[in-house]
């Protein structure tokens, strides 16, 4: 059963430099695109009962709230399901905030990354930190209970007070929930064309990320995954699915999706996708060694770690008794919890690392 939804929107007027998403400059294309979408979800979708729906991007706040309530309709929501959509400072208006939540939206997402008008600028935002001020607290004037800002650190001449300052800002602004994530300069970004000076280093950006996960804390906000920050009862529902490892569907151009035991992604361009939008250029079925693995790493992504027993009954194993050297090799980067294991903050900045082991 299938119980989650995530749809992407590729628009956004010019791509940050950090940024290799799947996003276009060609808002000609919206319209197409749009009707594109509505007829895969109408041939694919199968109508279960459907607990979360993400729309992401891209910059979803591009499109206009009548098609965002056009695709809400096409689904058949839980009286509660958490239903989110991104946006970006730039393009949110109070009318398109009133718009998506008198339409069913829930939960707002928005691209801040930094409290800091120089640091926006030199990654190539197009908002201000008035703008950002500005749509969160209109938000929350027009009834949203759950908004959701994202930061980035580990960015070009930021400093450790630049990184308290923003996580401060947003602590105090009262949000929901925080996603705070380290720079990571990928192939396919401007970033890595043209690689940026006075990058802090590695061993700066762990303390960063140590500083954020001590005032998110001190602000009374659970870690309750590497990069992600909730008041109590706000986690997101949506993430929380990926992370346990259940299915989801993916809708849209670039978009992937886990069902049964396939993984598949679609066409990465909008042209691509406008041709068949049910087109899936990737299919994959997981074998059983696979799902294990996945389910260890993704596990490993939550502060509350991984089932021991859950996991020995699913895939009919001996965790500790498979795993024993690993675990042994890592203790002090892990700690023991009621039902298995899971990562202290320290190990969450080498989790990659770790997790490669029992990839072996």
């Amino acid at each position: 059963m299938t119980s989650s939804v995530y749809i992407h929107i590729p628009f956004c007027r010019q791509k940050c430099y950090y940024c290799t998403f799947s996003s276009y400059p060609q808002l000609d294309l919206r319209e197409k695109y749009l009707d594109g979408l509505l007829i895969e979800i109408e041939k694919r979708y199968l109508g279960e009962k459907i607990k979360t729906l993400y729309i992401g991007g891209g910059t979803p706040s591009l499109i206009g709230f009548e098609k965002i309530a056009e695709i809400l309709s096409k689904f058949n929501l839980e009286e509660n399901a958490e239903v989110t959509i991104e946006a970006n400072p730039e393009s949110t208006t109070n009318a398109w905030i009133k718009g998506v939540f008198d339409c069913g939206v829930n939960r707002l997402s928005f691209g801040v990354q930094s409290f800091d008008d120089k640091l926006l600028k030199q990654i190539g935002r197009k908002h201000t930190v008035k703008q950002a001020f500005d749509v969160i607290l209109s938000a929350r004037k027009i009834g949203f209970k759950n908004i959701n800002v994202d930061l980035i650190y580990g960015l070009p001449m930021q400093t450790m007070s630049d990184v308290s300052a923003s996580v401060i800002t947003a602590c105090e602004l009262g949000v929901e929930h925080i996603s705070s994530y380290g720079l990571k300069i990928e192939e396919g970004s401007k970033f890595f064309r043209e690689r940026p000076k006075s990058l802090p280093d590695e061993d700066m950006q762990a303390d960063m990320y140590l500083k954020l996960c001590e005032i998110t804390e001190k602000y009374g906000y659970k870690h309750y995954e590497i990069s992600n920050f909730a008041k109590n009862g706000f986690e997101s529902k949506h993430n929380l699915n990926y992370w346990n490892a259940e299915n989801y569907y993916g809708f849209g151009c670039g978009a992937s999706g886990f069902e049964g035991q396939t993984r598949y992604t679609h066409e990465n361009t909008i042209e691509k996708y406008l041709e068949n939008p049910l087109n899936l250029t990737e299919k994959e079925i997981l074998t059983k060694e696979v799902q294990l693995e996945e389910t260890i790493f993704l596990g490993f992504r939550k502060a509350d770690g991984i089932d021991v027993s859950a996991i020995n009954k699913k895939f009919g194993t001996d965790f500790e008794k498979k795993y024993f050297e690993i675990l042994k090799k890592y203790e002090k980067y892990l700690k023991k919890t009621e039902n298995g294991y899971a990562f202290t903050n320290e190990g969450f900045l080498i989790s990659n690392y770790i997790l490669s082991d029992f990839a072996e």
